[in-house]
């Protein structure tokens, strides 16, 4: 295991247009395995997150939080093609004391829309027209990392939770986070309600805090 110094959650581009969502090569994906320091609704927390490939050119991005008070999931599958990451489908679930949630999204490419099942509001199962470009709140995690390493315009169109907007996030400074006992610096990510640190040679955020949700997520390893 490597030990990174100092997530939903979430909850991921070059600009052309609205914005494409490219990757510089094929080698940026990798499988991993990383673990975090959370917390959720209020309550310590162990979090985790994953990259496994799927098979070809597909790949599921999940994340886990377990807390006493209750637990929350995310995944996203999608597909690099030709270095464009596009999202296929989702999966959201939430289990607080006595309450479960769960809803699934479909991304299809053919019919370019977008539908959601599940615990969903009539207003909120679509469709949605797909755009070149569009991502979900999973992936848009490694599409910011990716390109503030890039030094890339950080806007995207998030399809997600049955609605599309354009969202922007700015960098904010510079913190140095400890990780597994090391100090690492990390770039600050802000925008509307979720705040990202971003560190060189790291290919999840090194934290992650969320307003609307109560969470924070803080890297401790990752293989």
């Amino acid at each position: 295991m490597k030990a990174i110094v100092n997530s939903p959650l979430v909850i991921r581009l070059a600009a052309v247009g609205l914005f494409t969502a490219s990757v510089s090569a094929h080698a940026a994906l990798k499988p991993f395995n990383a673990n975090y320091q959370a917390t959720y609704m209020g309550m310590d927390a162990i979090g985790k997150m994953t990259l496994v490939s799927q098979g070809g050119s597909q790949w599921k991005y999940s994340m886990s939080i377990a807390a006493k008070v209750g637990s929350a999931k995310q995944s996203t599958t999608f597909e690099d093609v030709g270095g464009t990451w596009r999202p296929l489908s989702g999966q959201d679930s939430t289990n607080v004391l006595f309450k479960s949630d769960l809803r699934n999204a479909n991304y299809d490419w053919g019919k370019r829309e977008a539908t959601w099942s599940g615990k969903v509001k009539p207003d909120r199962r679509g469709p949605i027209a797909l755009q070149n470009g569009d991502v979900d709140a999973m992936l848009m995690n490694l599409a910011i990392v990716r390109d503030v390493e890039a030094g890339k315009p950080l806007h995207y169109r998030l399809v997600d939770n049955g609605k599309a907007k354009m969202v922007s996030f700015t960098i904010t400074g510079k913190e140095t986070l400890s990780i597994g006992g090391k100090q690492v610096q990390a770039t600050k990510v802000t925008g509307e309600d979720l705040v990202l640190w971003v560190a060189s040679g790291y290919p999840v955020p090194v934290r992650i805090h969320k307003n609307q949700d109560n969470i924070d997520l803080k890297l401790q390893s990752i293989e």
